[in-house]
């Protein structure tokens, strides 16, 4: 299933025509929300987005790799590494193609 990319430019264009900002407001929201998100992962803190999902940070021991081609084994590094674990709304969400699921009751 290829798929349209959605870059940053575009979230921006989306705030501007959606929230009726200022392309530079609209920029410098989102550009602050990502550094926040960013440096609270480097503080080792989980952020959670209702409806949406939760970024973890998660630290990798050092283990053994092998190279593919050669056969040879290569140690890989401990490291840190960003995991995304996407809401059970947005799971249904897009299993359901974009329509909004009905609430029962």
């Amino acid at each position: 299933m290829a798929g349209k990319t959605v870059t940053r430019a575009e979230l921006v264009e989306a705030l501007v025509r959606r929230c009726n900002m200022q392309r530079p407001d609209a920029n410098r929201l989102l550009t602050r929300m990502l550094d926040m998100m960013q440096d609270a992962m480097v503080d080792g803190e989980t952020v959670k987005l209702s409806r949406f999902g939760n970024f973890n940070v998660r630290a990798k021991r050092q283990r053994i790799g092998r190279n593919p081609k050669t056969g040879e084994e290569v140690p890989i590094t401990p490291r840190r590494v960003v995991t995304f674990r996407p809401s059970q709304m947005l799971r249904d969400f897009v299993e359901k193609g974009g329509k909004p699921s009905r609430a029962k009751g």
